[in-house]
């Protein structure tokens, strides 16, 4: 009797289990129905990608016009200082023989001015008395006048050896390099005790200092040849800096480079966009960042995502579901997208169902 019992109550629990998958086989069948997605209003921003860094607009890099040494530097990186402000003094540093050399040019060049200068009185009395001609008199006073001119020359060099000052030409020589505009100290790129390779007509010159006017700071990048075409000066521009997450930043591009440049076996050309509102970020040279180009707008527009359109022979179709659970296919007109999402200009209506394609089968 026990053992009659306990099968009847076995052949019942099959039958709860059967009927239990019956429903939800029904129900991921027809029940549920297939996945759509709603027609909605919204905006589509075309944008256009632009990476590189935040610079300034006019960096400058300081040099000397005296070779030596550093002797002292007045500044340290992010210092701000106005234009006149000393930044750094450089020692002279000749070596024993340029020191005497300098100075036995001086001797030299004392010599042959002395010498100049009794020619000269002689060739005055000379045309006193009519002996020589008045051509012979002023080449004797330009000699005179050169060699005059080189004395100075060799005093100068020596004064700039042995103090790093001299004056000339009512302009001042020194070895204190003082700053040339308003601005902030970028890098200093020397210490105490650096050598200094002056700027001339036949060298660079060693560059000290780098500094710049950090109020007026642009964006400099790279966009894609696929979207320079599609880009002006003028354009809006939204500045995502990767310090600064939060930060809101806009700018305007205002030069797009004639000719391309290759990176990563990619063709890119060079873009610069004037930051117009920085808000409350406190921006720094060198920040990476990211630009979005807004190159075209679309606001309160039919939007649907672009993975539901099947385009054949320029025809754009979508698969919609009907209030009675039917489907229909219709043609719809597109518009603008930003590749996730696309307008819809004509064929749907607001809150119409739109069918999701089926996933496709991974063999």
């Amino acid at each position: 009797m026990k053992t009659r019992t306990k099968v009847g109550m076995g052949l019942v629990g099959l039958v709860v289990v059967a009927g239990v998958a019956a429903v939800s086989l029904r129900g991921g069948n027809g029940d549920e129905g297939p996945a759509t997605v709603e027609v909605t209003r919204g905006s589509i921003v075309q944008k256009a990608l632009a990476i590189g860094n935040i610079e300034p607009d006019i960096e400058i890099g300081i040099k000397s016009q005296v070779a030596g040494v550093v002797r002292e530097l007045f500044v340290e990186d992010g210092d701000y200082v106005t234009a006149g402000a000393r930044l750094l003094e450089v020692k002279p540093n000749p070596t024993p023989i340029e020191l005497a050399e300098a100075k036995r040019q001086v001797e030299l060049r004392q010599i042959e001015l002395e010498n100049m200068e009794r020619d000269l009185e002689r060739k005055r009395e000379l045309r006193g008395r009519d002996f020589i001609t008045q051509e012979e008199l002023e080449l004797a006073e330009r000699e005179f006048e050169r060699s005059r001119i080189q004395v100075q020359m060799a005093t100068e060099r020596v004064a700039l050896l042995e103090t790093g000052k001299v004056r000339i030409a009512d302009r001042d020589i020194e070895g204190v390099i003082r700053s040339p505009i308003d601005g902030f100290v970028l890098e200093t790129r020397v210490e105490t005790g650096d050598p200094v390779v002056p700027l001339s007509a036949f060298q660079e010159g060693t560059v000290l200092i780098t500094m710049a006017e950090m109020n007026n700071l642009i964006f400099r990048g790279t966009v894609d040849e696929i979207d320079v075409g599609k880009l002006h000066e003028g354009m809006p521009a939204d500045v995502k800096v990767g310090a600064l997450p939060d930060a809101a930043v806009r700018g305007e591009v205002y030069l797009i480079s004639l000719k391309a440049r290759s990176e990563d076996n990619s063709t890119v050309f060079p873009i610069e966009v004037r930051l117009t509102e920085v808000g409350d970020a406190v921006l720094r040279a060198g920040y990476s960042a990211n630009v979005d180009i807004i190159i075209d707008r679309r606001d309160d527009v039919l939007v649907i995502p672009e993975r539901l359109v099947r385009t054949e022979d320029d025809v754009s179709r979508v698969t919609i579901l009907l209030p009675d659970g039917e489907t229909e296919e219709r043609e719809i007109e597109t518009g603008l997208s930003d590749a996730l999402s696309i307008e819809v200009v004509s064929g749907l209506h607001e809150g119409d169902l739109v069918v999701e394609p089926p996933p496709r089968e991974i063999h």
